[in-house]
């Protein structure tokens, strides 16, 4: 069953540009091979953090959407909490309004 989630992460602020490059590939191409479509990436860019992680201020913001199976999240996150780079994660599931039948039925 196909579930649209997003995953906004953040990364270290010391991080240069090829380097958060490199980040997001790294969880594209992880989603991309457990079966996740329809990936859309945003880089929200350096951003102050409501409150000091890891002795920083400041985050690189990243919003990853995708749908796929729910066996990815755990896979996914798993994978940014081993790493250096990601200071804080969070996935949540999207709401997806389905079209009702009456709505979809041409009219006669």
């Amino acid at each position: 069953m196909q579930i649209v989630y997003e995953t906004m992460y953040i990364l270290r602020p010391d991080l240069n540009d090829e380097q958060v490059e490199q980040a997001i590939a790294k969880y594209e191409n992880l989603v991309r091979e457990q079966g996740a479509d329809n990936i859309q990436i945003q880089n929200r860019g350096k951003r102050r953090l409501a409150y000091e992680i890891h002795r920083q201020r400041d985050g690189i913001y990243v919003q990853m959407n995708y749908t796929g199976a729910g066996n990815i999240i755990a896979i996914l996150e798993r994978a940014m909490r081993l790493s250096e780079e990601v200071m804080r994660y969070l996935t949540i599931k999207q709401e997806v309004k389905e079209p009702l039948a009456e709505e979809t039925a041409p009219a006669a």
